[in-house]
């Protein structure tokens, strides 16, 4: 059974349903490769897969240890290749978590922070995409929540 419906609207543009929910979401071509940027281009859904999977995949497995890391948040880039063909040459993810637990507020142990971080490694969309393709993580632990 299909996961998603994609109508091509043209002037290189898209509009994506998730059938299950029925959320809508558009694409558009970068302004450096005839479009208007007006919308994620596929290329950026790609990077946002990445950043979101490994926050998913994180989040899922320090809810088993009771964490909650909400408030956590991160900056993906993406880097576009210089030489053809026009593919992502590069995904640098920009990790700030944040951790609580019933008490509030706590920064996790050594043990517990180094099993999370690995996570971000082998989230599902980073062990399926190319190899070429560098996935540059880098991860910081807040020591306090955000105003």
């Amino acid at each position: 059974m299909p996961t998603i419906h994609i109508d091509y609207t043209g002037d290189l543009r898209t509009e994506c349903t998730h059938l299950q929910s029925g959320t809508r979401i558009h694409t558009d071509a970068p302004t450096d490769n005839q479009g208007r940027g007006e919308a994620f281009s596929p290329t950026d859904l790609v990077a946002n897969a990445l950043g979101a999977c490994i926050l998913t995949t994180m989040a899922i497995f320090a809810r088993r240890d009771g964490i909650e890391l909400k408030g956590s948040s991160m900056r993906v880039t993406k880097v576009m290749s210089a030489e053809p063909p026009r593919r992502i040459a590069a995904i640098h993810v920009e990790l700030t978590l944040r951790a609580e637990n019933a008490d509030g507020p706590f920064m996790p142990d050594d043990e517990t922070r180094a099993r999370l971080e690995r996570i971000a490694h082998t989230c599902p969309v980073a062990i399926s995409l190319h190899p070429d393709l560098r996935q540059e993580v880098t991860i910081e632990w807040a020591t306090t929540q955000p105003v």
